[in-house]
Protein backbone atom coordinates (compact mmCIF):
# COMPACT_ATOMS: atom_id res chain seq x y z
CA UNK A 1 0.00 0.00 0.00
CA UNK A 2 1.32 3.33 -0.90
CA UNK A 3 0.86 6.34 1.71
CA UNK A 4 -0.06 9.43 0.20
CA UNK A 5 2.26 12.39 1.50
CA UNK A 6 -0.97 13.58 4.22
CA UNK A 7 -0.45 10.36 5.62
CA UNK A 8 3.56 10.50 5.81
CA UNK A 9 3.11 14.08 7.36
CA UNK A 10 0.68 12.98 9.80
CA UNK A 11 2.36 9.94 10.90
CA UNK A 12 5.62 12.38 11.55
CA UNK A 13 3.31 15.06 13.41
CA UNK A 14 1.93 12.46 15.83
CA UNK A 15 4.97 10.45 16.54
CA UNK A 16 6.45 13.05 18.85
CA UNK A 17 4.19 13.36 21.53
CA UNK A 18 5.71 16.43 23.33
CA UNK A 19 5.20 18.59 20.31
CA UNK A 20 1.29 17.69 20.44
CA UNK A 21 0.63 21.07 22.67
CA UNK A 22 2.25 23.02 19.69
CA UNK A 23 -0.02 21.82 16.49
CA UNK A 24 -3.02 20.80 18.59
CA UNK A 25 -4.14 24.80 18.64
CA UNK A 26 -3.59 25.34 14.67
CA UNK A 27 -4.49 22.08 12.62
CA UNK A 28 -7.93 22.50 10.56
CA UNK A 29 -10.93 20.52 11.20
CA UNK A 30 -9.72 18.56 7.98
CA UNK A 31 -7.16 17.52 9.09
CA UNK A 32 -7.99 15.23 12.62
CA UNK A 33 -9.16 12.69 10.90
CA UNK A 34 -5.93 11.69 8.50
CA UNK A 35 -4.06 12.59 12.19
CA UNK A 36 -6.48 9.94 13.98
CA UNK A 37 -5.47 7.40 11.27
CA UNK A 38 -2.10 8.30 11.57
CA UNK A 39 -2.01 8.02 15.50
CA UNK A 40 -3.83 4.38 15.11
CA UNK A 41 -1.76 3.30 12.73
CA UNK A 42 1.60 4.03 14.54
CA UNK A 43 0.05 2.60 18.05
CA UNK A 44 0.10 6.92 19.44
CA UNK A 45 -2.59 6.78 22.14
CA UNK A 46 -1.65 10.06 23.78
CA UNK A 47 -2.32 11.45 20.03
CA UNK A 48 -5.24 9.27 19.61
CA UNK A 49 -7.27 10.76 23.10
CA UNK A 50 -6.10 14.26 22.80
CA UNK A 51 -7.35 14.60 19.00
CA UNK A 52 -10.58 12.73 19.62
CA UNK A 53 -11.33 14.96 23.38
CA UNK A 54 -10.87 17.70 20.70
CA UNK A 55 -12.61 16.36 17.47
CA UNK A 56 -14.11 19.14 15.64
CA UNK A 57 -16.92 17.35 13.72
CA UNK A 58 -20.41 15.91 15.29
CA UNK A 59 -19.76 12.28 14.10
CA UNK A 60 -16.52 10.04 14.26
CA UNK A 61 -17.10 6.60 12.70
CA UNK A 62 -13.67 4.39 13.76
CA UNK A 63 -14.09 1.22 12.09
CA UNK A 64 -12.30 -1.25 9.52
CA UNK A 65 -13.34 0.43 6.10
CA UNK A 66 -10.61 -0.77 3.91
CA UNK A 67 -9.32 -4.02 2.99
CA UNK A 68 -6.10 -5.53 4.65
CA UNK A 69 -6.69 -3.12 7.08
CA UNK A 70 -5.84 -3.90 10.58
CA UNK A 71 -7.79 -2.80 14.04
CA UNK A 72 -6.41 0.15 15.81
CA UNK A 73 -4.21 -1.14 19.27
CA UNK A 74 -6.28 -2.16 21.98
CA UNK A 75 -4.10 0.86 23.86
CA UNK A 76 -5.43 3.54 21.34
CA UNK A 77 -9.01 2.37 21.70
CA UNK A 78 -8.86 2.84 25.33
CA UNK A 79 -7.65 6.29 24.62
CA UNK A 80 -10.11 6.71 22.68
CA UNK A 81 -13.33 5.55 24.98
CA UNK A 82 -11.94 7.87 27.54
CA UNK A 83 -11.14 11.29 25.61
CA UNK A 84 -14.91 10.65 24.71
CA UNK A 85 -15.67 10.65 28.76
CA UNK A 86 -13.39 13.73 29.07
CA UNK A 87 -14.68 15.56 26.32
CA UNK A 88 -18.09 15.69 27.99
CA UNK A 89 -17.06 18.54 29.90
CA UNK A 90 -14.79 20.09 27.19
CA UNK A 91 -16.25 23.01 25.17
CA UNK A 92 -14.08 22.45 22.71
CA UNK A 93 -15.79 18.69 21.51
CA UNK A 94 -18.88 19.50 19.35
CA UNK A 95 -18.72 15.10 19.01
CA UNK A 96 -22.70 13.72 19.30
CA UNK A 97 -22.47 9.89 17.37
CA UNK A 98 -19.40 7.45 18.01
CA UNK A 99 -19.61 4.55 15.88
CA UNK A 100 -17.43 1.89 16.88
CA UNK A 101 -19.58 -0.82 14.40
CA UNK A 102 -17.02 -3.61 12.62
CA UNK A 103 -14.37 -2.39 15.30
CA UNK A 104 -13.67 -5.38 17.06
CA UNK A 105 -10.59 -7.39 15.87
CA UNK A 106 -9.67 -11.11 16.82
CA UNK A 107 -8.21 -11.23 20.48
CA UNK A 108 -4.37 -11.94 20.37
CA UNK A 109 -3.82 -11.33 16.83
CA UNK A 110 -1.24 -9.28 15.42
CA UNK A 111 -1.26 -5.71 16.82
CA UNK A 112 -3.13 -6.28 20.22
CA UNK A 113 -6.50 -5.60 18.79
CA UNK A 114 -9.24 -5.03 21.01
CA UNK A 115 -11.85 -8.29 20.63
CA UNK A 116 -15.43 -8.07 20.55
CA UNK A 117 -16.27 -8.93 24.01
CA UNK A 118 -13.23 -6.31 25.74
CA UNK A 119 -14.59 -3.65 23.63
CA UNK A 120 -18.23 -4.50 24.77
CA UNK A 121 -16.88 -4.79 28.26
CA UNK A 122 -15.17 -1.60 28.21
CA UNK A 123 -18.36 0.76 26.38
CA UNK A 124 -20.36 -0.64 29.52
CA UNK A 125 -17.80 0.40 31.95
CA UNK A 126 -17.50 3.76 30.26
CA UNK A 127 -21.13 4.42 30.37
CA UNK A 128 -21.95 3.69 33.70
CA UNK A 129 -19.20 5.89 34.30
CA UNK A 130 -19.85 9.11 32.54
CA UNK A 131 -23.18 8.90 34.49
CA UNK A 132 -21.95 8.66 37.51
CA UNK A 133 -19.93 11.65 37.11
CA UNK A 134 -22.69 13.60 35.06
CA UNK A 135 -24.47 13.31 38.46
CA UNK A 136 -21.08 14.66 40.82
CA UNK A 137 -20.73 17.06 38.93
CA UNK A 138 -24.80 18.05 39.07
CA UNK A 139 -24.48 17.62 42.92
CA UNK A 140 -21.19 19.97 42.97
CA UNK A 141 -23.59 22.57 40.94
CA UNK A 142 -26.41 22.11 42.77
CA UNK A 143 -24.42 22.64 46.08
CA UNK A 144 -23.04 25.51 44.67
CA UNK A 145 -26.01 27.62 43.29
CA UNK A 146 -27.68 26.81 47.07
CA UNK A 147 -24.80 28.38 49.12
CA UNK A 148 -25.32 31.10 46.25
CA UNK A 149 -28.69 31.50 46.84
CA UNK A 150 -28.20 31.77 50.47
CA UNK A 151 -25.74 34.17 50.46
CA UNK A 152 -27.93 35.92 48.21
CA UNK A 153 -30.84 35.70 50.42
CA UNK A 154 -28.46 36.76 53.92
CA UNK A 155 -27.43 39.89 52.07
CA UNK A 156 -30.79 41.00 50.83
CA UNK A 157 -32.28 40.34 54.81
CA UNK A 158 -29.49 42.76 56.26
CA UNK A 159 -30.06 45.31 53.90
CA UNK A 160 -33.17 45.21 54.57
CA UNK A 161 -32.90 45.18 58.13
CA UNK A 162 -30.44 48.51 58.09
CA UNK A 163 -33.12 49.97 55.75
CA UNK A 164 -35.60 49.42 58.55
CA UNK A 165 -33.63 50.73 61.28
CA UNK A 166 -32.86 54.07 59.81
CA UNK A 167 -36.16 54.93 58.58
CA UNK A 168 -37.81 54.53 61.65
CA UNK A 169 -37.80 57.14 64.39
CA UNK A 170 -39.49 55.13 67.08
CA UNK A 171 -36.56 52.92 69.02
CA UNK A 172 -39.10 50.54 70.57
CA UNK A 173 -41.12 49.92 67.43
CA UNK A 174 -38.31 49.51 65.15
CA UNK A 175 -36.77 47.10 67.41
CA UNK A 176 -40.10 45.50 67.58
CA UNK A 177 -40.82 45.52 63.64
CA UNK A 178 -36.75 44.53 63.04
CA UNK A 179 -37.33 41.66 65.47
CA UNK A 180 -40.64 40.62 63.21
CA UNK A 181 -39.02 40.94 60.45
CA UNK A 182 -36.15 38.79 61.13
CA UNK A 183 -38.49 36.05 62.31
CA UNK A 184 -40.23 35.93 58.98
CA UNK A 185 -37.11 36.21 57.17
CA UNK A 186 -35.93 33.14 58.89
CA UNK A 187 -39.09 31.26 58.31
CA UNK A 188 -39.17 32.11 54.62
CA UNK A 189 -35.34 31.10 54.45
CA UNK A 190 -36.18 27.87 56.43
CA UNK A 191 -39.12 27.00 53.88
CA UNK A 192 -37.37 27.96 50.74
CA UNK A 193 -34.36 25.66 51.56
CA UNK A 194 -36.49 23.26 51.89
CA UNK A 195 -38.59 23.31 49.21
CA UNK A 196 -35.50 24.32 46.97
CA UNK A 197 -37.39 27.05 45.08
CA UNK A 198 -38.91 30.38 45.46
CA UNK A 199 -39.94 33.40 43.72
CA UNK A 200 -36.70 34.98 44.73
CA UNK A 201 -34.91 32.42 43.08
CA UNK A 202 -36.99 32.45 39.76
CA UNK A 203 -36.20 36.40 39.74
CA UNK A 204 -32.65 35.80 40.15
CA UNK A 205 -32.59 33.11 37.11
CA UNK A 206 -31.01 30.32 39.06
CA UNK A 207 -32.61 26.50 38.50
CA UNK A 208 -32.51 24.56 41.40
CA UNK A 209 -32.90 20.18 40.82
CA UNK A 210 -32.17 17.99 43.44
CA UNK A 211 -33.34 14.73 42.34
CA UNK A 212 -31.43 12.61 41.30
CA UNK A 213 -33.31 10.10 39.63
CA UNK A 214 -33.91 12.84 36.72
CA UNK A 215 -32.81 11.31 33.31
CA UNK A 216 -29.86 13.09 32.13
CA UNK A 217 -29.97 14.99 28.57
CA UNK A 218 -27.99 12.38 26.49
CA UNK A 219 -24.45 14.44 24.72
CA UNK A 220 -23.34 11.55 22.69
CA UNK A 221 -25.12 8.32 21.10
CA UNK A 222 -22.56 5.74 20.71
CA UNK A 223 -23.06 2.79 17.88
CA UNK A 224 -21.22 -0.62 18.39
CA UNK A 225 -21.32 -4.40 17.79
CA UNK A 226 -22.24 -5.74 21.22
CA UNK A 227 -20.42 -9.26 22.93
CA UNK A 228 -22.26 -10.62 25.69
CA UNK A 229 -21.79 -14.15 27.16
CA UNK A 230 -22.73 -14.87 30.88
CA UNK A 231 -19.85 -13.26 32.08
CA UNK A 232 -20.32 -9.62 30.95
CA UNK A 233 -24.51 -10.32 30.99
CA UNK A 234 -24.71 -7.85 34.17
CA UNK A 235 -22.82 -5.08 32.91
CA UNK A 236 -24.21 -4.96 29.41
CA UNK A 237 -27.46 -4.76 31.50
CA UNK A 238 -26.58 -1.96 33.68
CA UNK A 239 -25.37 0.03 30.55
CA UNK A 240 -28.55 -0.13 28.85
CA UNK A 241 -30.60 0.63 31.71
CA UNK A 242 -28.32 3.64 32.80
CA UNK A 243 -29.53 7.04 31.61
CA UNK A 244 -26.50 9.63 31.52
CA UNK A 245 -24.34 11.84 28.99
CA UNK A 246 -23.62 8.23 26.63
CA UNK A 247 -26.61 5.97 25.36
CA UNK A 248 -25.63 2.83 23.93
CA UNK A 249 -26.64 1.37 20.87
CA UNK A 250 -26.42 -1.89 18.88
CA UNK A 251 -25.89 -2.63 15.55
CA UNK A 252 -24.93 -6.07 15.76
CA UNK A 253 -26.04 -7.92 18.59
CA UNK A 254 -23.84 -11.54 19.47
CA UNK A 255 -25.01 -13.97 22.55
CA UNK A 256 -23.52 -16.95 23.88
CA UNK A 257 -24.45 -18.98 26.79
CA UNK A 258 -27.62 -16.97 27.88
CA UNK A 259 -31.13 -18.04 28.61
CA UNK A 260 -34.02 -17.19 26.73
CA UNK A 261 -34.80 -15.41 30.12
CA UNK A 262 -32.27 -12.59 29.92
CA UNK A 263 -31.75 -12.54 26.25
CA UNK A 264 -35.72 -11.15 26.36
CA UNK A 265 -34.44 -9.05 29.11
CA UNK A 266 -31.45 -7.83 26.73
CA UNK A 267 -33.40 -7.43 23.73
CA UNK A 268 -36.51 -5.06 25.33
CA UNK A 269 -33.51 -2.96 26.84
CA UNK A 270 -32.43 -2.37 23.16
CA UNK A 271 -33.05 0.69 20.96
CA UNK A 272 -35.23 -1.11 18.30
CA UNK A 273 -34.33 0.75 15.06
CA UNK A 274 -30.50 0.39 15.11
CA UNK A 275 -30.42 -3.56 15.46
CA UNK A 276 -29.37 -5.36 11.80
CA UNK A 277 -28.77 -8.63 13.24
CA UNK A 278 -28.72 -10.89 16.07
CA UNK A 279 -26.08 -13.98 16.33
CA UNK A 280 -26.99 -16.35 19.32
CA UNK A 281 -24.55 -19.01 19.92
CA UNK A 282 -24.27 -22.03 22.42
CA UNK A 283 -27.47 -21.07 24.12
CA UNK A 284 -30.56 -24.34 24.53
CA UNK A 285 -33.23 -22.18 23.23
CA UNK A 286 -35.32 -25.09 22.22
CA UNK A 287 -38.08 -24.93 19.47
CA UNK A 288 -40.35 -23.26 22.38
CA UNK A 289 -37.52 -20.82 23.11
CA UNK A 290 -37.28 -19.54 19.97
CA UNK A 291 -40.69 -19.79 18.79
CA UNK A 292 -40.90 -17.03 22.11
CA UNK A 293 -38.17 -14.71 21.27
CA UNK A 294 -39.65 -14.78 17.16
CA UNK A 295 -41.93 -11.90 18.57
CA UNK A 296 -40.20 -9.68 19.94
CA UNK A 297 -37.30 -9.89 16.91
CA UNK A 298 -40.18 -8.69 14.77
CA UNK A 299 -40.39 -5.60 16.91
CA UNK A 300 -36.95 -4.32 16.07
CA UNK A 301 -38.08 -2.75 12.11
CA UNK A 302 -34.64 -3.29 10.63
CA UNK A 303 -33.58 -6.98 11.73
CA UNK A 304 -32.07 -8.17 8.58
CA UNK A 305 -30.12 -11.04 10.01
CA UNK A 306 -30.92 -14.20 12.43
CA UNK A 307 -27.92 -16.77 13.19
CA UNK A 308 -28.35 -19.63 15.32
CA UNK A 309 -25.54 -21.49 16.33
CA UNK A 310 -25.29 -24.32 18.23
CA UNK A 311 -28.70 -23.48 20.11
CA UNK A 312 -30.12 -27.33 20.86
CA UNK A 313 -33.34 -26.99 18.59
CA UNK A 314 -34.75 -30.21 17.37
CA UNK A 315 -37.85 -30.26 15.20
CA UNK A 316 -38.70 -34.10 15.80
CA UNK A 317 -42.45 -34.27 14.77
CA UNK A 318 -42.57 -37.49 17.52
CA UNK A 319 -41.56 -35.40 20.30
CA UNK A 320 -44.80 -34.32 22.46
CA UNK A 321 -46.00 -31.01 22.06
CA UNK A 322 -43.58 -30.19 18.81
CA UNK A 323 -46.92 -29.67 16.41
CA UNK A 324 -47.95 -26.96 18.63
CA UNK A 325 -44.08 -24.95 19.17
CA UNK A 326 -43.64 -25.68 15.35
CA UNK A 327 -46.84 -23.70 14.38
CA UNK A 328 -45.62 -21.37 16.87
CA UNK A 329 -42.08 -20.86 15.39
CA UNK A 330 -44.05 -20.78 11.80
CA UNK A 331 -46.45 -17.82 12.94
CA UNK A 332 -43.04 -15.87 14.51
CA UNK A 333 -41.07 -16.14 11.49
CA UNK A 334 -43.62 -14.60 9.08
CA UNK A 335 -43.35 -11.59 11.40
CA UNK A 336 -39.66 -10.69 10.03
CA UNK A 337 -40.56 -8.86 6.87
CA UNK A 338 -36.59 -7.56 6.88
CA UNK A 339 -35.19 -10.51 6.93
CA UNK A 340 -32.16 -11.14 4.42
CA UNK A 341 -29.50 -13.51 5.80
CA UNK A 342 -30.53 -16.96 7.87
CA UNK A 343 -27.84 -18.92 9.33
CA UNK A 344 -28.26 -22.35 10.79
CA UNK A 345 -25.64 -24.38 12.51
CA UNK A 346 -25.42 -27.86 13.66
CA UNK A 347 -29.76 -27.59 14.25
CA UNK A 348 -31.12 -30.78 14.32
CA UNK A 349 -33.48 -30.37 11.35
CA UNK A 350 -33.89 -33.01 8.92
CA UNK A 351 -36.98 -32.65 6.59
CA UNK A 352 -38.32 -29.80 7.99
CA UNK A 353 -36.21 -26.97 6.20
CA UNK A 354 -39.98 -26.35 4.21
CA UNK A 355 -40.98 -25.60 7.53
CA UNK A 356 -38.66 -22.95 8.52
CA UNK A 357 -38.37 -21.53 4.81
CA UNK A 358 -42.13 -21.18 3.43
CA UNK A 359 -42.93 -18.96 6.00
CA UNK A 360 -40.80 -16.10 5.56
CA UNK A 361 -42.20 -13.05 4.13
CA UNK A 362 -39.38 -12.33 1.74
CA UNK A 363 -36.92 -14.16 -0.02
CA UNK A 364 -33.46 -14.29 1.15
CA UNK A 365 -29.77 -13.73 0.05
CA UNK A 366 -28.11 -15.33 2.62
CA UNK A 367 -28.92 -19.04 3.66
CA UNK A 368 -26.22 -20.47 5.48
CA UNK A 369 -26.88 -24.52 6.81
CA UNK A 370 -23.88 -26.41 7.74
CA UNK A 371 -24.41 -29.47 9.84
CA UNK A 372 -27.90 -30.04 9.19
CA UNK A 373 -28.21 -33.16 7.72
CA UNK A 374 -30.37 -32.18 5.14
CA UNK A 375 -32.75 -34.66 3.49
CA UNK A 376 -33.38 -35.21 -0.03
CA UNK A 377 -36.65 -33.68 0.52
CA UNK A 378 -35.16 -30.62 1.90
CA UNK A 379 -33.12 -30.15 -1.02
CA UNK A 380 -35.84 -30.78 -3.26
CA UNK A 381 -37.84 -27.92 -1.68
CA UNK A 382 -34.94 -25.17 -1.63
CA UNK A 383 -34.33 -26.01 -5.02
CA UNK A 384 -38.04 -24.93 -6.05
CA UNK A 385 -38.26 -22.38 -3.18
CA UNK A 386 -38.85 -18.81 -3.36
CA UNK A 387 -34.89 -17.91 -2.01
CA UNK A 388 -33.39 -19.79 -4.57
CA UNK A 389 -33.07 -17.19 -7.38
CA UNK A 390 -31.90 -14.81 -5.44
CA UNK A 391 -29.59 -16.14 -3.28
CA UNK A 392 -26.16 -14.44 -3.26
CA UNK A 393 -24.65 -16.85 -0.43
CA UNK A 394 -25.21 -20.58 0.03
CA UNK A 395 -23.27 -22.78 2.61
CA UNK A 396 -24.40 -26.56 2.51
CA UNK A 397 -21.48 -27.18 4.56
CA UNK A 398 -20.97 -30.88 5.84
CA UNK A 399 -24.71 -31.79 4.08
CA UNK A 400 -23.27 -34.97 2.59
CA UNK A 401 -24.25 -35.05 -0.95
CA UNK A 402 -25.06 -38.18 -3.18
CA UNK A 403 -26.46 -39.21 -6.56
CA UNK A 404 -29.93 -38.61 -4.98
CA UNK A 405 -29.20 -35.37 -4.31
CA UNK A 406 -26.83 -33.47 -6.49
CA UNK A 407 -30.27 -33.15 -8.87
CA UNK A 408 -31.62 -31.32 -6.28
CA UNK A 409 -28.30 -29.16 -6.04
CA UNK A 410 -27.89 -29.08 -9.87
CA UNK A 411 -31.17 -27.16 -10.37
CA UNK A 412 -30.58 -24.64 -7.11
CA UNK A 413 -27.50 -23.63 -8.85
CA UNK A 414 -29.24 -23.29 -12.26
CA UNK A 415 -31.69 -21.22 -10.20
CA UNK A 416 -29.43 -18.88 -8.38
CA UNK A 417 -26.53 -18.89 -11.25
CA UNK A 418 -27.26 -15.12 -12.29
CA UNK A 419 -27.22 -13.86 -8.10
CA UNK A 420 -25.11 -16.55 -6.34
CA UNK A 421 -21.53 -14.97 -5.08
CA UNK A 422 -20.15 -16.79 -2.32
CA UNK A 423 -20.55 -20.88 -2.19
CA UNK A 424 -19.57 -23.38 0.20
CA UNK A 425 -19.44 -27.14 -0.17
CA UNK A 426 -16.78 -28.32 2.13
CA UNK A 427 -17.10 -31.47 3.84
CA UNK A 428 -20.09 -32.78 1.55
CA UNK A 429 -18.52 -35.90 0.71
CA UNK A 430 -17.78 -35.30 -3.15
CA UNK A 431 -15.69 -37.51 -4.89
CA UNK A 432 -14.33 -37.31 -8.65
CA UNK A 433 -17.25 -38.46 -10.21
CA UNK A 434 -20.07 -36.31 -7.82
CA UNK A 435 -17.53 -33.13 -8.52
CA UNK A 436 -17.98 -33.96 -12.22
CA UNK A 437 -21.80 -34.27 -12.40
CA UNK A 438 -21.83 -31.08 -10.59
CA UNK A 439 -18.90 -28.91 -12.52
CA UNK A 440 -20.80 -28.32 -15.47
CA UNK A 441 -23.74 -26.43 -13.15
CA UNK A 442 -21.34 -24.33 -11.66
CA UNK A 443 -19.58 -22.85 -14.81
CA UNK A 444 -23.35 -21.81 -15.46
CA UNK A 445 -22.88 -19.66 -12.28
CA UNK A 446 -21.52 -16.26 -13.90
CA UNK A 447 -21.37 -13.98 -10.67
CA UNK A 448 -19.09 -16.29 -8.44
CA UNK A 449 -16.51 -14.54 -6.96
CA UNK A 450 -15.78 -17.29 -4.35
CA UNK A 451 -15.96 -21.03 -3.84
CA UNK A 452 -14.89 -23.27 -0.95
CA UNK A 453 -14.86 -27.51 -0.98
CA UNK A 454 -12.08 -28.35 1.00
CA UNK A 455 -12.35 -31.72 3.20
CA UNK A 456 -13.96 -33.22 -0.08
CA UNK A 457 -12.47 -36.34 -1.01
CA UNK A 458 -11.26 -35.75 -4.29
CA UNK A 459 -8.10 -37.40 -6.06
CA UNK A 460 -5.17 -35.05 -7.82
CA UNK A 461 -7.10 -35.80 -11.28
CA UNK A 462 -10.24 -34.68 -9.49
CA UNK A 463 -8.89 -31.56 -8.16
CA UNK A 464 -7.61 -30.02 -11.50
CA UNK A 465 -10.80 -30.55 -13.30
CA UNK A 466 -12.05 -28.09 -10.25
CA UNK A 467 -9.44 -25.44 -11.14
CA UNK A 468 -9.73 -25.79 -14.90
CA UNK A 469 -13.33 -24.81 -14.61
CA UNK A 470 -12.62 -22.13 -11.75
CA UNK A 471 -10.02 -20.23 -14.42
CA UNK A 472 -12.95 -19.92 -16.90
CA UNK A 473 -15.23 -18.49 -14.51
CA UNK A 474 -13.90 -14.43 -14.73
CA UNK A 475 -15.53 -13.46 -12.19
CA UNK A 476 -14.43 -16.11 -9.57
CA UNK A 477 -11.45 -14.50 -7.15
CA UNK A 478 -10.73 -17.46 -4.45
CA UNK A 479 -11.48 -21.15 -4.65
CA UNK A 480 -10.42 -23.42 -1.10
CA UNK A 481 -9.93 -26.48 -2.54
CA UNK A 482 -9.33 -29.70 -0.51
CA UNK A 483 -5.91 -31.41 -0.59
CA UNK A 484 -6.03 -34.78 -2.57
CA UNK A 485 -5.97 -37.50 -1.85
CA UNK A 486 -2.22 -38.10 -2.81
CA UNK A 487 -1.12 -35.88 -0.64
CA UNK A 488 -1.96 -37.75 2.84
CA UNK A 489 0.55 -40.23 4.55
CA UNK A 490 -1.16 -43.87 3.75
CA UNK A 491 -3.79 -45.24 5.51
CA UNK A 492 -6.84 -43.51 4.09
CA UNK A 493 -10.08 -45.57 3.99
CA UNK A 494 -11.14 -45.40 0.09
CA UNK A 495 -14.00 -42.72 0.83
CA UNK A 496 -13.04 -41.01 3.61
CA UNK A 497 -15.16 -38.38 5.81
CA UNK A 498 -14.21 -35.24 6.27
CA UNK A 499 -13.54 -35.80 9.65
CA UNK A 500 -10.79 -38.13 8.64
CA UNK A 501 -9.33 -35.66 6.22
CA UNK A 502 -9.13 -33.33 8.54
CA UNK A 503 -7.57 -35.26 11.21
CA UNK A 504 -5.56 -37.85 9.12
CA UNK A 505 -1.67 -36.59 8.59
CA UNK A 506 -0.30 -34.57 5.31
CA UNK A 507 2.70 -35.75 3.42
CA UNK A 508 3.98 -31.85 3.45
CA UNK A 509 7.01 -32.16 1.24
CA UNK A 510 4.48 -34.24 -1.93
CA UNK A 511 1.97 -31.39 -0.87
CA UNK A 512 4.25 -28.22 -1.72
CA UNK A 513 6.76 -29.83 -4.43
CA UNK A 514 4.01 -31.40 -6.40
CA UNK A 515 0.37 -29.92 -5.94
CA UNK A 516 1.04 -26.55 -5.54
CA UNK A 517 3.42 -26.36 -8.65
CA UNK A 518 0.68 -28.24 -10.85
CA UNK A 519 -2.21 -25.58 -9.50
CA UNK A 520 0.08 -22.34 -10.32
CA UNK A 521 1.04 -23.58 -13.95
CA UNK A 522 -3.04 -23.78 -14.29
CA UNK A 523 -3.08 -20.00 -13.34
CA UNK A 524 -0.15 -19.30 -15.22
CA UNK A 525 -1.76 -20.59 -18.50
CA UNK A 526 -4.85 -18.92 -18.49
CA UNK A 527 -3.63 -15.59 -17.19
CA UNK A 528 -5.57 -15.75 -13.84
CA UNK A 529 -3.20 -14.63 -11.65
CA UNK A 530 -6.01 -12.43 -9.71
CA UNK A 531 -7.65 -15.63 -8.77
CA UNK A 532 -6.05 -16.74 -5.07
CA UNK A 533 -6.09 -20.85 -4.74
CA UNK A 534 -6.18 -21.94 -1.03
CA UNK A 535 -6.09 -25.10 1.12
CA UNK A 536 -6.29 -23.10 4.23
CA UNK A 537 -9.13 -23.03 6.29
CA UNK A 538 -8.82 -20.55 9.07
CA UNK A 539 -7.37 -17.88 6.77
CA UNK A 540 -9.78 -18.07 3.90
CA UNK A 541 -13.79 -17.39 6.26
CA UNK A 542 -11.27 -13.82 7.02
CA UNK A 543 -10.17 -13.06 3.58
CA UNK A 544 -13.89 -13.65 2.83
CA UNK A 545 -15.01 -11.00 5.21
CA UNK A 546 -12.42 -8.34 3.92
CA UNK A 547 -13.90 -8.72 0.72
Amino acid sequence: MVLSLVSLCATEVVSDHSSSPCWLKWIPRELYRPLLEAAFSSNRPLAAGELVQRWPERTLRVGRRKRGATSPNRLCIQALLLAVVRGLSDQRSVLQLLDLCGQQGDEGSLGDPMGGWSLTVALCTMVVQARNGAKRVQRKEGERERKRFSALQRESDVKRERADVVENDNIVSSAVKSEEELTKGVRRRMEMERKGEGPSANEAGIKIDYNDDKDLDVLVHVRADLFVNARSWERVRAALSTQGPLKLQCRYLRIEEISVSNIKTLLDLLPHQFLLGIDVRYSSLGVAGLAELLPLLSTFSALESLRLHYCNLDLRRDLHGQEEALRDLSQGLTQLYHLKCLSLTALRLPGQLRVLLSSLPQPLETLELPYLSLSPADLAYLSCSHHASTLQQLDLSENRLDETTLPSVRRLLSQASSSLQHLSLSGCGLNDHLLGLLLPSLGCCITLKSMAFALNPLSMSGLMDLVKTAVRMRSLHQLLYPNPLEDYQPGLPDLPSSAQLLDWPLDETTEFNTTSTQLNRVLLENGRSDLLLTCDLLNYHNNLKDE
